[in-house]
């Protein structure tokens, strides 16, 4: 392992460092997409439902807020986990942080990927004219569509493991893995809900009570 790699797991704040610039990078960049997407995106590329997919972050994406109570909680949720992974590993799990951190610092550059590549295209669609016509894209195809580039982020860093045995991209394959699946769970709800109401419909046409699926 590298100096720079040794530094990063011996010790606990470089780690947490790390993470939380990308973290807020992350809310950042969704907060600049989205507005971008209201300001002129919109009439050229259409999102059903809300334009953030995690469905935690969703009401604050919405209203644009910049300071977010629900981002600030989670961030501090996970300080205190990392401090307790960090000393746990420090007493009989050598690779426990590294498989940790991996996880938190891969998946967050996987998903900064697509925040350049949206700011790339709204950047396109808003000054240009490189982007004709106008396309909607139905949310379980957004989920369907997150997942598969989730996925693909999983296979590389799995295979990446393979050849190093890094426990840090395991934990960033097993990240993307388990985002890309809970996306697919999330585009599967409607049909679900969908199929489930159908299913509620009596032969003599009276509904049955069903609890309601919220995206």
């Amino acid at each position: 392992m590298t100096n720079l790699g040794t530094f990063l797991l011996d010790n606990l704040w470089p780690g947490v460092v790390v993470w939380s610039a990308l973290y807020i990078s992350d809310y950042g960049l969704t907060l600049a997409c989205a507005r971008m997407y209201r300001s002129g995106v919109s009439e050229r590329i259409v999102f059903e439902g809300s334009f953030e997919i995690t469905p935690y972050f969703q009401s604050d994406i919405d209203s644009l807020r910049v300071v977010s109570p629900r981002f600030l909680a989670a961030m501090l949720l996970t300080w205190v986990y990392l401090a307790v992974v960090w000393w746990l590993a420090a007493q009989s799990q050598p690779h426990l942080y590294e498989f940790v951190l991996g996880a938190l610092i891969s998946s967050q550059l996987a998903v900064h990927v697509r925040h350049l590549r949206n700011l790339f295209l709204f950047r396109a669609i808003s000054g240009t004219d490189a982007v004709q016509g106008r396309i909607q894209y139905a949310r379980p195809l957004t989920l369907r569509m997150s997942s598969v580039e989730l996925l693909g982020f999983s296979v590389t860093f799995g295979v990446l493991f393979v050849f190093t045995s890094s426990w840090f991209l395991l934990g960033g394959a097993i990240a993307c893995l388990g985002i890309a699946l809970k996306h697919r769970r999330l585009a599967n709800k409607p049909v679900a809900s969908v199929m489930d109401k159908a299913a509620a419909v009596r032969t003599d046409g009276e509904p049955t009570l069903s609890s309601p699926i919220s995206r």
